[in-house]
């Protein structure tokens, strides 16, 4: 079963709980604080491993999640940090964020590393929080929620060359007769299920890799038969090698068929149109392919160089394959996707407004619901078992500016204020 798209889920580990502790000490008030911080959450990696060829490991386990970072311990014993969840992916692997559809990776080489979702810190312990004006504090923080998000994969093969062409034109047994892959052979359409690799070796010792990919016809970019699942794949070869059926066998016109794979490859991505293409006249061994290959050089507008073979009798491989190699060593790679390189440092000044801390909304039964980014994640973070967490969380609310947003909204004494799961009283 070959898999080249999945959905997944991925979350870093949240980070360790700081803790409330105090060591006995003479004259010292309570001892003094001797909480310690809690451990940083594991990361979610992805590491490219090129011995992986297919995304068939997600479709048993699609939830990755992270260890949490150790709590901290008394004697200002901060915990242990949770180890990375390495999670090994082929390499031509792009990895997109599901919510905004932007492509956030793009893992090329063999131990190519990607942090997808980063662990949480850890949350600080009391000795933090000690002060001339509170030397004992009771103040803990829970650690920080590992950050968690749904990404798309989705696999590209990794091939200097791709043959494209209707089904039954001969490109498997082109493959098959150049390198030492062995696909499925056989008369009928969609032979080919899932695109096959084979490297394929000139005689003067130059090599390539080339795909053999399941057959396109009209109407492929908008899910018309097989090859709509596999045109990521084109994406990424550097020479596409066109091959057309020159004997006419199934009755097509073999010029009809060069326009139509080519307006699918337009259609698909129109930077595909920028990769240099090579024309594959395939069983000239059979009736008439002399004189369809005559008219087709007359209708060709385009220089397009043409090699007639028949991958049957091996007949005209060695040039077509000199003449691969050629091209290869001319053609440059095309970028794939504009991926940010975390390693740049730039300074960027944008104009753009800042997404607001927090929203207020109000249920059909008069309560105030209160969401956002930011005020749930000092909610997750605020230890509600002591009193001292628990006032310093009102004074982060005031100061952000929720007391008075509720009070702007018409909330009075005793109404119901809910923040995720959890309600509380509104005392103004």
């Amino acid at each position: 079963m070959f898999v080249d798209q999945v959905k997944i889920y991925v979350k870093g580990g949240d980070g360790g709980n700081g803790m409330v502790a105090f060591r006995r000490e003479k004259y010292v008030p309570k001892g003094g604080p001797a909480g310690g911080d809690g451990g940083k959450g594991g990361d979610v990696v992805f590491v490219v491993d090129e011995g992986l060829r297919t995304l068939m490991d997600f479709r048993y386990q699609r939830h990755f999640k992270a260890a949490k970072g150790e709590n901290g311990m008394s004697k200002n014993q901060h915990g242990r940090n949770a180890e990375d969840l390495i999670v090994k992916v082929p390499p031509g692997t792009v990895v997109i964020d599901d919510e905004t559809k932007q492509v956030i990776a793009d893992l090329t080489e063999n131990g190519q590393r990607f942090v997808v979702a980063k662990g949480g810190r850890g949350g600080r312990g009391n000795t933090r929080f000690a002060t001339p004006a509170n030397p004992a504090p009771e103040i803990a923080e829970n650690g920080e929620p590992g950050e968690e998000r749904y990404v798309i994969l989705e696999l590209k093969l990794l091939a200097d060359v791709g043959l494209v062409g209707f089904p039954s034109v001969g490109k498997s047994t082109l493959l098959s007769v150049v390198s030492a892959a062995k696909p499925k052979i056989a008369d009928y359409h969609f032979t080919t299920l899932v695109p096959n690799l084979g490297v394929v070796e000139t005689e003067d010792g130059r090599s390539f890799v080339m795909a053999d990919l399941p057959g396109l016809i009209e109407g492929a970019h908008q899910g018309v038969g097989l090859g709509h699942q596999f045109l990521r794949h084109i994406e990424r070869t550097r020479v596409i090698v066109h091959v057309i059926d020159m004997a006419a066998i199934e009755g097509r016109d073999p010029y009809e068929d060069y326009l139509v794979i080519n307006e699918e490859l337009k259609q698909y991505n129109l930077r595909l149109t920028e990769r240099p293409q090579i024309i594959v006249a395939n069983k000239m061994d059979m009736p008439n392919a002399e004189e369809n290959l005559k008219a087709f050089k007359e209708k060709l507008q385009e220089y397009v160089p043409i090699f007639p073979i028949s991958a049957i009798t091996r007949q005209g491989l060695r040039d077509l394959l000199f003449a691969i190699a050629d091209l290869l060593e001319t053609t440059p790679e095309f970028p794939l996707h504009e991926v940010e390189e975390p390693a740049v440092q730039r300074v960027v000044y944008k104009l753009e407004k800042e997404a607001p801390a927090f929203t207020i909304t109000r249920d059909s039964d008069g309560t105030f619901i209160v969401s956002g980014e930011k005020v749930e994640k000092l909610f997750k973070m605020t230890d509600f078992s002591r009193e001292e967490s628990i006032r310093r969380f009102a004074r982060q609310l005031r100061a952000m500016g929720v007391d008075d947003a509720l009070r702007e909204r018409g909330a009075k004494d005793g109404d119901i204020v809910k923040l995720l799961d959890y309600e509380f009283e509104f005392i103004d």
